[in-house]
Order: structure tokens, then sequence, then C-alpha cells
């Protein structure tokens, strides 16, 4: 069981990350915890592990937890059996089976007569078979990296696992090994993730934000039907206010009017009647008062209605803020941009693909591209492009204009500020003030203006790519994209589908997120082997 009582943190900066964030996890439990990119997950997860201290708090755990962090640069120094935890009690097993029994390698085995067996067995079962303990942690790929922390869990078999986007950088197969492992495992288990399949296998999910953690108790199907809700109830609030704003507003002016009217009767009456000077300025002070007070009642009530329909748009979901419009007008479905006949490259090594390769790509079309990796998809890409040419074969290319945003996001320039990197995707002569007002669209307020890209999170850098292609008054032929949802938070990943379905063009999608290519709508598969 795992309890959290009035947790803060602040950064060593003195920044306040979070505070007063109370969760319970029971034993056995499965939990996810999601919340928009750099609202403090895994520094929470951290603090949960014990790797971090809270600033305030209390955090109560009945047992140790077993952490599997969303990077592993930090132990790249070490041998795979190192980073496991068993190099040592393995180097004892080993030397006492060669005889050298003495009570110092008989106290680390501390009778873990498996140990060797385990670690083979965890090995094979997450497809490791020919990696060895003994190899450098920093010779392998970001998926095997995960998949050998995940091979501890078999190695250990801990209680209590902490899970910081376990299948960030897993292919398809390595995904459902995953998944099927969450769905047999018994221990407790807490997972930041964004992947909304796995996120469907768990039974809470805690959402951290600015100003709390949110418990919803279901699956992400339960959740995100919970936050329609929501989101329903608060956009009623808010035409509800809006229409009370604009009858406040109208009762002020006729109250006004009416009171105006009396005043100037009540004027010339005075002035019929000849009374004195003093007398005509004591009833004229008296009607402005009466004004005055009047607009003062009126202009609270209003200011109120003001304030509550300010606080009430905050709370809308950042992906209700914002505006896709991106031009169509140069786009004609049917059009043939690519039509390959027998197509294949050789970097010198031979053939990169088995059987040379014969496709066609029709504006309009929503392709998903996958194979294994090393199969070729970012040659075929660069091909695509114009980057390369084929070594064989021939490929004929009618498609004007092409994007591609790579896992890098390299279309945006890191030494640009925000603005220029828009200014330059403004074909279209947007005056200053318009660019600025789309990027507020895009979530970028007038302290991001300036801001160096460089210094920008994945989710930012996508979204101001999307920014930028709505300020290009030529939409591209064909948008290819390389895992856009890596780094991407739930929100982000959101923002991308909705942007992506309002794009009329061509789409060329490589990415293992299978809930993703669903809902921007595949429509047929252009496999590599």
């Amino acid at each position: 069981m795992l309890i959290l009582q009035n947790i803060s943190y602040t950064h060593p900066n003195k920044d306040l990350l979070f505070e007063h964030i109370d969760l319970t996890v029971n034993n056995h439990e499965k939990a996810a915890l999601i919340g928009n990119n750099g609202v403090g997950k895994s520094t929470l997860l951290r603090l949960i592990a014990g790797e971090l201290e809270a600033s305030a708090g209390t955090v109560i755990k009945s047992d140790s937890a077993y952490h599997i962090p969303q990077v592993f640069g930090q132990f790249n120094h070490l041998s795979v059996g190192e980073a496991l935890q068993v190099a040592d009690k393995l180097r004892a097993f080993y030397a006492i089976l060669e005889g050298d029994a003495t009570d110092e390698n008989l106290s680390i085995l501390d009778d873990d007569w498996t140990i060797e067996d385990r670690c083979q067995d965890a090995l094979r079962v997450w497809q490791l078979d020919d990696i060895n303990l003994s190899d450098s942690l920093a010779d392998l790929s970001g998926g095997q990296k995960t998949k050998v922390f995940l091979a501890g869990i078999t190695i250990h078999r801990p209680k209590f696992v902490v899970m910081d986007e376990p299948s960030n950088h897993l292919d398809e197969n390595s995904r459902q090994l995953l998944y099927d492992f969450i769905t047999q495992q018994t221990a407790t288990m807490i997972i930041v993730s964004h992947d909304r399949r796995l996120l469907n296998l768990l039974d809470k999910i805690h959402e951290l934000n600015p100003k709390n953690l949110a418990t919803y108790g279901g699956n992400y199907e339960f959740y995100t039907a919970q936050k329609k809700s929501e989101q329903e109830a608060l956009q009623h609030d808010i035409k509800s206010h809006e229409k009370s704003l604009k009858k406040a507003k109208e009762k002020e002016r006729e109250t006004l009017e009416r009171q105006q009217k009396l005043d100037a009767r009540g004027k010339k009456k005075q002035e019929k009647a000849g009374l004195p000077t003093i007398v005509m300025n004591t009833l004229k002070n008296n009607a402005e008062r009466s004004t005055s007070k009047i607009k003062g009642i009126h202009t609270g009530k209003i200011n109120s209605i003001s304030l509550e329909l300010s606080n009430l748009r905050a709370e809308q979901a950042d992906i209700d803020k914002m505006k896709f419009n991106f031009s169509s007008s140069n786009l004609h479905n049917g059009k043939i941009l690519f039509e390959a006949s027998k197509i294949n490259f050789d970097y010198g090594k031979g053939s990169i693909w088995h059987s040379p390769l014969s496709f066609r790509i029709v504006s309009g079309e929503r392709i998903s591209l996958y194979g294994a990796n090393g199969s070729g998809k970012t040659t075929l890409i660069n091909i695509l492009l114009n980057k390369l040419s084929p070594t064989i074969g021939v490929l004929s290319r009618t498609a004007k204009k092409s994007v591609y945003i790579d896992q890098d996001y390299s279309l945006i320039h890191p030494k640009r500020s925000v603005y220029e990197q828009a200014q330059e995707y403004n074909s279209s002569a947007l005056l200053e003030h318009e660019v600025k007002i789309r990027l507020s669209r895009f979530l970028f307020d007038e302290d991001t203006w300036n801001k160096s890209c460089s210094m920008l999170s994945g989710g930012e850098k996508m979204r101001l790519i999307l920014c930028c292609l709505t300020l290009d008054d030529e939409s591209p032929d064909i948008l290819i994209l390389d895992e856009p949802t890596n780094n991407l938070d739930i929100q982000n990943i959101e923002i991308l589908t909705t942007a992506i379905n309002a794009y009329h063009g061509t789409l060329l999608v490589v990415s293992h997120d299978a809930t993703f290519r669903q809902q921007i709508n595949i429509e047929r598969d252009l496999g590599l082997a």
C-alpha cells in the first residue's frame, strides 16, 4: 500500500512544483499517473521511489519501490548486470560454484541459488537473448534499455513497481509483451504513461495538475468519459455566465438611460420653478450621486460575473482554445503524388529491401508506414523527400510540397525565438499582431514570444510546428510524421490528433501508437521487409 499525505515539492531553486498532494494506492492495484508535461509526474514518481525527499508531507509505503525511469543515461557507465543489481550476486554465485564458498560470498548470494536461471529466463521473456549481462548498457538502444529494466521485475519480483513512460521506445511487438505483462502481474503498480492502450489496462487514473491530484475510479476510457462530462458542464456554465453578463450589461444600460431621462425631466421642472442656484446645485449633486450609486451597483455585479467567467474559461481544456485552419485550396484528392516501380537502395552493403518496392501514393490518402528497426523506413522517407535517389527502379514524383516532422523536430531552428520561427513560415504576409494572435491560439502567450526555441519541450515544439503550418498560405501535398507521439503528453497528442484531422492532404505516418493511428483514420499500411 502507498499513502501520500499533504505532499509538496520545491525545486532547489525555490520554485514550487506542486503542493498538498494526497494519494492512496491499495495493494495489487494498478494505477496510472497522468498530466501535462512539466507538471511534476516524474518527480512525484521519484518521491514515491525514495530517490527524492518531499519538501513537506508524509510518504507511507508497505514495500520499497522498483523504479523504471523514463531516461537511462545515468546508467550508461554500468553493465547490464550492474544496472539490474545482480552483478555482485552472480559473481558470488560463480565463485561458490568454483569452490570459493567464503562467508562473504555466501552472505552476498543470500541463498539465492536460482539467480542465474532467473536472469536468463527474464532476458529471454523480454526478447533479449542476444544481450549478455556483461554488455555495456550504453551500447543498447532505447527499447533494449527499457526491456532490460522490465526484465528486472521478472528477476527481483518486487511487490511494488513504479514505471515512467515504459512503452516510449518499444516497437509494436514489445509493447504487446508489456501489455500482457502488466495484465498478468499481481504487484502494485503506478505507471506514468501517455499510451492509451496501456492506460486502459489500469484500475484507476490519477491526474496531476497545478492545483491538485484528481482521482478517477476507472481506466482511461472511463476517465475520458468523465472528463467529457466535466467539460460539457463547464461549457454550459460558461454559456450561462456569458448570457448573465450580457443581461447585466443591458440592465445597466437600460437603468442608466431611464435615470438620465428622469434627471433631465427633473431638471426642466426645477428650471421652470425658478429655484435658487444653491438649491439647483444641491438637487444636481443628489442626482449625480444617485446615478453614480446605481452605476456602482451594476458595475460591481458585472465585474463579479466577468471574474467568474474568466475563471471558468481558464479551466477550459487547452485543445478547446485552439484554432486549426489549414489551407486546402491546392489539395486535389485522387492526384498521384508518388509512383514507385521496383525501387531499391544500396548503401554499399547490398540492397536494403529484400524485394524491390512498387507502390502508389494518391493525394488525400492516410497511410501507415511500418517495419522493424533497420527495415529502411527512414531511407524510403528520404527517397520520397528527394534527399536520396533509388539505386535501381524508378520513382515518379508530382508532389510539389512535402513536410517531414521527425522525432527531433528539426523544422524548429534552436537559435530562433518562438516569434522568429513563426515569421519564417508567414508566407501569407500577416502583420505582426496577427502572427502573435495565431501564436496565442496555439498556447504561446506574450511571455513566450521571445523565448528561445532551444528551451521548448517536445510538446511545445510540435505545437509551434503546427502553428507554423497554419501560417503558410500553401498546405503541403504530403505530411510525413515519424513517431510523432513519442515525447508528447496526452494533451499534446490530442492537439496533434485534432490538427491532423483538420488537414485534408496526404498523410504518411510511422507510429507504434495503435490508438493514435486509429484516431487519425489511417486507411492502409505500407509495409517494409
